[in-house]
């Protein structure tokens, strides 16, 4: 069995230079990602102080991004569940 100095040692110059790379953009994309979550919540926050509701915003956005047969088959069935339900 390799040790971790052995399998280090087994990697070629180019292969370790692609592997940083490919860590450094990992870690860049992770940082991006966590500056426009926080870009959203504040939206969020805005959203709320203008009086909206943020789980109805959030249901539209989720909503709109469907295809539309997908969300017509899916109200479909919600109407059906519902009419179930209610009797």
């Amino acid at each position: 069995m390799l040790s971790d100095s052995d399998r280090a040692d087994q990697l070629g110059q180019a292969t370790r230079e692609k592997l940083k790379q490919f860590i450094a953009r990992i870690e860049r994309l992770e940082a991006e990602k966590a500056e426009l979550a926080a870009d959203i919540r504040e939206v969020y926050g805005e959203v709320k102080t203008f009086g909206l509701d943020t789980k109805i915003i959030r249901k539209v956005i989720s909503l709109r991004k469907q295809e539309p047969g997908e969300r017509a088959e899916q109200e479909a069935l919600l109407d059906m569940y519902m009419e179930v339900v209610e009797d």
